[in-house]
């Protein structure tokens, strides 16, 4: 900061000063400097504070009684548990284009390790000064952990994102959450005093006892006859931590199913680097998959599963029994295998109950798989904006009014198994997706041969997304008011059925010949996106004239409604 006014910075300074990092649905995001714009230890006790008086203000009777959970890693003496903590850090910082340090500086992932492993005792220091207790893990666990954990204790928060329902806040939460940080902003004599841990009998480690019960509600869920299959036809699959935290939980939870695993050694431990992949996301395809395709290869492994380093999230793989090749399943193909799945398992469980109360869920632009399948079922859907924290919070809605709700997803390989954890959970995913492929294999099937088995039941559903660059909000707005007033059948008084985002823009549009089209903007990036699908009739065997049809009327529809040589849009390049 000296230097910055010794140089007379003064566009620097006035971004780091005048302007507030915000809370929001992800907590906190920003750069590692100083200033109120970033992230640093004044920052964090402010929010710490702030999020100490909005719970105390909005649920201190749960705030009092079963405090807030806190996930992060506490093994200071040594340096690979500390690399391990430093990994949710940095998959925060680089997915938002925060990062900004040289990976190859040990020195400098320390100074990360040790500002992040500050920052959450900082923050459970606040809480315990207050006199309320923190449930802190010692270990860094899988992101679902978090919302598991605040569910069963019936805490107040999760730090940072859940709220004590145990799913994502969403909006009027965050924003009273940022205006009690604003309420809040000079920090306690206490507040920098995070001794008291060494001592505090409201500190308490719940690692052992959340994953003996995760582990047990895994038992409790999987039917027997499965188990014994998982056995029987004894598969073995490899598994891709991606670097993150993914295997030691991932090994347990196939001890308890029967399932074998070989997982890629290069990547089975936590790494802040991700010294192995170009980025650390599953959802990149083959891109990120070499290592799981050659540690398959050599094991005589047909299928993988990979998990993000967060192991929220879950992707698969499957070896061509003819050609050799790898196919790479995306969020929409696993999908409809797991709506297909879900809904069986339910079948076997609930053999003589109709299947009006059975309820799946999607982000409007995930496919619409689940909504043919319940149409031919009978059986509810639902669509939420894109965002675990719509899916789960309609999810939770729909179990307060006696629906069961069996799966939901969205198309960024997110997946939710289970009203246990109100979020994407990778770990129970990975659990239902080896026992449905040993099911599938034990009838003389791949997985690529049952999704056409699907599609051929309950019509084929072909995509086709993509966007156009766009600097020009004044722009961006003329074009959305344009599409918004042409003729035609629109919702009751023209009102969205879904929420409105104050910074985005979207209008779903709904075929009569099955096509479904959503164009929405980003509300962190200069981009008009456009996420189509032809949900086809079953009678239509031709995929082809499926594929054709769908690309002709993207054609016309983004010519139509966006005009990009008229308004100068960059399409995507290939």
């Amino acid at each position: 900061m000296r230097e910055l006014v010794a140089e007379n910075k003064i566009e620097e300074l006035k971004k780091i000063l005048l302007k507030r990092i915000s809370f929001g649905t992800a907590g906190l995001r920003g750069k590692m400097s100083v200033g109120y714009a970033c992230m640093n230890d004044l920052v964090i006790i402010q929010t710490a504070q702030g999020l100490l008086n909005f719970l105390a203000e909005d649920n201190i009777d749960l705030l009092t009684t079963n405090g807030i959970v806190v996930g992060y890693d506490g093994r200071h003496n040594s340096k690979r548990m500390n690399l391990k903590c430093s990994l949710v850090l940095r998959v925060i910082l680089e997915m938002t284009g925060s990062l900004d340090y040289n990976s190859e500086d040990d020195n400098t992932v320390i100074d990360i390790v040790d500002s992040f492993i500050r920052w959450a005792e900082l923050t459970t220091a606040i809480f315990i000064h207050a006199g309320y207790p923190v449930k802190l893990f010692s270990e860094v666990i899988p992101t679902p952990f978090i919302p598991f954990s605040v569910t069963k204790y019936k805490c107040a928060s999760g730090v940072m994102v859940y709220g004590s329902n145990g799913v994502q806040i969403v909006s009027p939460t965050d924003k009273n959450i940022q205006h009690s940080i604003l309420r809040n902003l000079e920090p306690l004599e206490t507040s920098w005093d995070t001794s008291i841990l060494g001592t505090s009998d409201l500190l308490i480690d719940p690692l052992s006892e959340v994953l003996e019960h995760y582990l047990q509600i895994i038992t409790d869920t999987i039917i027997p006859e499965h188990k014994l299959l998982n056995e029987k036809v004894g598969m073995l699959f490899t598994y891709t931590a991606m670097h993150g935290v993914g295997y030691s939980y991932i090994e347990k939870v196939c001890d308890v199913i029967g399932i074998n695993i070989v997982p890629v050694l290069e990547q089975r431990d936590p790494h802040p680097d991700f010294p192995t992949v170009k980025f650390p996301n599953p959802e990149e395809g083959k891109s990120s998959l070499d290592l799981s395709f050659k540690t398959a290869d050599e094991n005589n492994s047909v299928v993988i599963i990979a998990n993000d380093p967060d192991a929220d999230r879950m992707a698969a793989a499957e070896k061509n029994p003819k050609t050799g090749e790898w196919k790479v399943f995306t969020g929409n193909e696993l999908g409809a295998l797991f709506g297909w799945w879900m809904l069986h398992c339910y079948k076997i469980q609930h053999p003589n109950e109709l299947l009006s109360k059975v309820c799946m869920i999607s982000s409007t632009v995930s496919s619409m798989i689940l909504r043919s399948i319940s149409k031919a079922e009978r059986f509810n859907f639902y669509d939420t904006l894109t965002g675990f924290k719509w899916i789960g919070n309609l999810a939770l809605d729909l179990q307060k009014e006696g629906k069961d709700v069996i799966f939901c997803y969205e198309e960024a390989i997110g997946f939710m198994c289970s009203t246990n954890v109100l979020d994407k959970d990778g770990i129970s995913a990975a659990f239902q997706f080896a026992t449905m492929t040993s099911y599938i294999y034990s009838h003389d099937q791949t997985i690529v041969e049952k999704l056409e088995e699907i599609y051929s039941i309950y019509g084929q559903h072909v995509s086709n997304n993509s966007y156009y660059i766009c600097h020009d909000p004044v722009l961006i707005k003329r074009i959305f008011t344009r599409i918004r007033n042409f003729d035609g059948e629109n919702t009751p008084d023209n009102r969205a059925v879904l929420p409105v985002s104050s910074n985005s823009e979207m209008i779903t549009f709904h075929f009569s010949n099955g096509l479904v089209c959503t164009l929405r903007t980003s509300g962190t990036e200069p981009k008009i996106k456009y996420y189509t699908e032809f949900c086809a009739s079953p009678e239509i065997k031709d995929k082809d004239v499926i594929i054709d049809t769908l690309h002709e009327m993207v054609q016309g529809i983004c010519e139509e409604l966006l005009q990009p040589t008229e308004n100068n849009l960059l399409a995507k390049s290939d």
